[in-house]
This record gives structure tokens, sequence and C-alpha cells, in this order.
């Protein structure tokens, strides 16, 4: 279920001051060598720099989506109907992953490596919830995400994104035989809460994921509604 909206501090911050604000609270949990990399971005925030540590983020979660279709395919007895969405959805997150790695080198960024990843396949019917899950955490991601993106371009390429993970899910849903739209506005998800409905299957954490307090901290400061 999305989250509530809550109330949204809406002071004046800089990019910079989001992140360094993130790593230092991060230090208190982590010690100062775990938040030393986010240190460094706030204080030396080139153009484009935080827009990488977004996309890479991203990247790791179409890494997860794609790696979930293309072993399901494999491995789940599927009914004809469900295997034909499958396989074009399961097109669809290579096709991101390929994306997001290009975004970010061209933003002269190294991506994401593909994480090792474990599903728990018991069926068809556990196979499309779980896809669900995926596909609304992606867009609620996405529209999380959105307003820190600093680039017009890397923004309206992955709004492009996030409404392809909305039809997947709408899809999902119509093929479970749910309301394909629940709700009239998509709900958003803070870092924090993506990483605890993803963790449970990467076997291995970027570090974006291990320590998500930077891009936390500025999402917290920089987020705002209509």
């Amino acid at each position: 279920m999305a989250p509530e909206l809550g109330l949204i501090d809406l002071r004046p911050m800089t990019r910079s001051a989001f992140l360094m604000k993130g790593a230092l609270a991060a230090g208190t949990a982590y010690g100062a060598a775990a938040v030393a990399p986010w240190v460094g971005t706030a204080l030396a925030q080139n153009e484009g720099a935080g827009d990488v540590e977004i996309l890479n983020f991203a990247l790791t979660l179409e890494h997860l989506e794609a790696l979930y279709y293309e072993r399901a395919l494999r491995q789940v007895s599927m009914s004809s109907e469900t295997r034909t969405l499958t396989e074009e959805i399961a097109g669809h997150e290579r096709d991101h992953v390929d994306f997001l790695i290009g975004a970010v080198k061209t933003l002269g960024g190294k991506p994401a490596k593909e994480p090792e990843v474990s599903f728990p396949f018991k069926g068809e019917d556990a196979f499309l919830e779980l896809a669900q899950t995926f596909e609304d955490t992606g867009v609620m991601a996405y529209n999380g995400a959105a307003p820190l993106i600093e680039s017009k371009a890397v923004l309206n390429n992955a709004g492009k994104i996030a409404q392809i993970e909305g039809r997947h899910a709408g899809a999902i849903r119509f093929v479970r035989g749910r309301n394909p739209a629940e709700a009239a506005l998509d709900g958003t998800l803070e870092f924090q809460e993506v990483v605890e409905t993803v963790k449970p299957f990467l076997r291995t954490l970027p570090f974006e994921f291990r320590n998500p307090d930077g891009i936390r901290g500025a999402q917290q400061g920089n987020s705002s509604n209509f």
C-alpha cells in the first residue's frame, strides 16, 4: 500500500547541503569511513554528479526486475497469457538497464554492477504477486526521485521509464484479476522504503543500497507536492 503523504519541509537548501546533511546523519549510524564517499560528493558537487547517484540507484532496481522476469521464464510454470506478458516485460526491463547504463556513462559516471539476486519462485500466483510489488515499487521510486533530478533530459527519460513501469503494474494487476488502476494518483517512496522492499532479494548490495542516507537526505530536503 502506498504511504500517506506527510508534511513537507519546503525551506530552501542547496543540493550540496542536502547531501552533506544526509552524509553527516549517516555518519552517526555507520561511522566516518562508511560515509566518506557521500561527504566527498557533497563538497565537490560537480554538475550531474547527483543525477549519477540517482540513476545508479534506479539501475540497480532495473537490474533486479530484469533478472526476476528472465529467471521466472526459465523456472516458473505459467499460462500462455502470463508467459507472453512476462516475455514482453522482461524485454522492457532489459532495455531500461541498457538505457540507464548509457545515461550514467554519458554523465561521466560508472554504472552500478549487476547485483547477485535470489528469488523465491513458488508458482505463477506468487510470481505475479511479487512482480506487482516490484513494479509498484519502481513507479513510486521514480516518483520519489524525480524532484532530485537536475538534468531536464534525465528527468524526461526517467519519466518515460516510470510510465512504462506503471503500465507493467496495470497489466500484471489485470492478469491477476485486480483493478489495473486503483487510485487516481500514484504514491511515492523514500529511498529507505525502496531499500527495505527489495533488500531481501539482493545478495550483494551496491553502496547506494547499503547506505542510502545521502540520497535520502537530499530527498527529505527537496521533496514537494503540488
